[in-house]
């Protein structure tokens, strides 16, 4: 599921075809936790952090065995450009989900921890995606009730960049 790739036969925002651009792909595991609410209509995150009170109610997952900084360096320089498109799937036992978002030259990617998928324009060190169609509150609940009971999480991110 490719939820809000814009425009129509297979062109994007920029007038690029996904087929005439570069991509990268990072992948990151981490886990559910017993208090994963998902209930945040802005954004959802993922944590190096091993524990989670009720409060974060934006992130999904803990245990990432990367953070933003931890990205390997061609991704996140193509990430921070205005033009890059990232696509991340969600897969837990066997629900998926696949997030679209922007990347932007404003990202630095430097958070040791926390990567964030914002709905908004707002971007900090640990921002990797903004004008996300999906935020917590948006996920699945089949994918909550898996991440509550504490399962693996694929994180998988494409960044395409580039074209004619």
């Amino acid at each position: 599921m490719m939820k809000g790739v814009p425009l129509g036969s297979g062109q994007l925002r920029s007038g690029m075809t996904l087929t005439e651009c570069t991509t990268l792909t990072e992948t990151i595991r981490c886990r559910g936790h017993r208090n994963v609410l998902s209930l945040h209509t802005g954004t959802f995150m993922i944590t190096k952090d091993l524990h989670l009170t009720c409060k974060g109610d934006c992130i999904i997952a803990i245990g990432a065995d990367k953070g933003a900084v931890d990205l390997s360096p061609a991704f996140r320089k193509a990430l921070s450009t205005d033009d890059a498109m990232l696509f991340t799937k969600l897969t837990c036992r066997d629900i998926s989900i696949t997030a679209f978002s922007w990347g932007s030259a404003g990202m630095t990617l430097l958070h040791p921890t926390d990567l964030v998928w914002r709905k908004s324009t707002y971007v900090c060190g640990r921002t990797v995606g903004i004008g996300s169609d999906l935020a917590a509150k948006d996920l699945p609940r089949e994918l909550v009730d898996c991440l509550r009971n504490g399962e693996e999480l694929l994180v998988e991110m494409t960044v395409a960049t580039g074209g004619p």
